[in-house]
């Protein structure tokens, strides 16, 4: 009978232990904080991760999140996700066993939420919501289907000249205040996805209700899901508001829906991880940005793109620094995308907008998605183009004489018409067959 006993004591020791297994509670340590610099914390946490999510406890009961980001020999180096008051040496550290999550549904449709995923608007989160961690593969590369479909973005230069197809990875570059977030708003508005997922990093607090309620706009808000993280807070809040975005846009993805993920600005996620590496004594490289940030981009960026469910057609936007469009994270982009329209500070003053310089942008799918006659078109207004850009000192100061230059004749004949389709109302909209069109007709009047 004591022998049944103790098997039965044995039995259900075993359950309790696999339970618990499979909780991931056994391997939960409990440290201190050993050391505090700025954010990073080091601290002694046998068996944490890197990912892991932990949470210290200040004397006051305040539970702050940090994220294991490497290792020191035995001692832990953790980034705090929030702001480090009340945070000393001998605060306790808490390991949770888990990764960073984001809550998804359809119910974050119309919702403003930050980098955790929690609504900023004051309204509680709602609905059937599942978690889902943030640091997600990409699809797989032999996987994925090729891009064949257009995707219309309502913008009559794009969509003509440099035309998106579903799923396709593109980059905004410009410098600051040349209407990256106003072309954003546009295409948030009038492209044909059937949601928008906006992340907005390290933005200026002024701007964000700008943008939702100016460039947005009501109807633009709701089939949209708009992440923020503003610049005054901690480097690893802002580096995770992409990594939210994404995650988000991956759900939606994966229900078969044709989702548009956009981003203001990678420059700005670039920084904040560059803050984060050289906190834990990664070595500078170019412009200050250390490894980890030329390793994430691609990792980050390659989870958009078409999978066998749905598609995530990505807009990155990139904050060239001075203007230079061959700084390190503008070229490492450029090197990942699928092209990439750039917006001329010389073209905004001259009250052009959108502001793309069409000759210096490119769609690196155009050729496959854009038809014969929309190719011939397009090729014949870059020429007329590009044929005006060259004589136009010449003309400018009248040393061109009419009928010198059959070519430059029919340029100057066609750049208000050429300028008339280029330029667009930021509450006006043209449909890809529109654009299209007059496209067509451009080139039949230059013939």
């Amino acid at each position: 009978m004591s022998l049944e006993i103790d098997m039965n004591y044995i039995n259900d020791l075993n359950r309790a232990v696999n339970e618990l297994v499979q909780k991931n509670e056994l391997r939960k340590w409990t440290g201190y904080v050993n050391k505090v610099v700025g954010l990073l914390l080091e601290a002694q946490l046998p068996g944490a991760m890197v990912g892991e999510l932990c949470n210290v406890i200040t004397d006051h009961g305040d539970v702050k999140a940090a994220e294991v980001v490497g290792f020191r020999g035995d001692v832990s180096l953790l980034l705090l996700l929030v702001d480090g008051a009340g945070v000393h040496q001998g605060s306790k550290v808490v390991q949770t066993g888990r990764l960073l999550e984001v809550l998804v549904g359809e119910s974050l449709l119309g919702r403003i939420l930050d980098a955790f995923g929690k609504p900023l608007d004051g309204k509680p989160l709602e609905g059937n919501l599942v978690p889902r961690i943030l640091d997600a593969k990409p699809p797989d590369a032999y996987g994925r289907p090729r891009i064949d479909t257009v995707f219309s973005t309502g913008v009559r230069v794009i969509d003509g000249l440099l035309t998106f197809g579903v799923g396709q990875r593109v980059g905004i570059f410009a410098g600051s205040g040349v209407g990256k977030s106003t072309t954003l708003g546009m295409i948030a508005r009038y492209g044909d996805a059937d949601i928008n997922v906006i992340a907005l990093v390290g933005e200026r607090g002024r701007e964000v209700q700008d943008f939702i309620e100016v460039s947005l706009g009501e109807e633009g808000l709701k089939k949209s899901v708009v992440i923020v993280a503003t610049s005054d807070q901690p480097a690893m809040l802002r580096v995770k508001c992409l990594y939210t975005a994404t995650t988000i846009a991956e759900y939606f993805r994966d229900q078969g829906k044709n989702v548009l993920l956009m981003a203001d600005s990678v420059t700005r996620l670039a920084m904040a991880a560059r803050d984060v590496g050289l906190s834990v004594g990664e070595p500078p490289t170019m412009k200050g940005y250390t490894p980890s940030v030329f390793a994430m981009l691609p990792k980050i960026l390659e989870r958009s793109g078409r999978s066998k469910l749905g598609a995530i057609t990505a807009i990155y936007t990139v904050l060239v620094d001075g203007d230079d469009f061959n700084e390190p994270i503008a070229d490492a982009v450029r090197g990942i995308l699928d092209g990439h329209v750039i917006l001329s500070r010389s073209i905004a003053a001259r009250n052009h907008f959108p502001s793309v310089d069409v000759l210096s942008s490119v769609s690196r799918l155009f050729t496959e998605i854009a038809d014969k006659p929309q190719q011939d078109a397009a090729g014949f207004i870059r020429s007329m183009m590009a044929t005006y850009n060259n004589a136009e000192d010449l003309i400018a100061i009248g040393a061109y004489e009419k009928g010198a230059d059959p070519r430059i004749d029919r340029a100057v004949a066609l750049k208000p018409i050429i300028d008339s389709f280029l330029q667009q109302g930021i509450f006006e909209t043209t449909s890809f067959q529109e654009a299209k069109q007059i496209m067509l007709e451009i080139h039949q009047a230059g013939k």
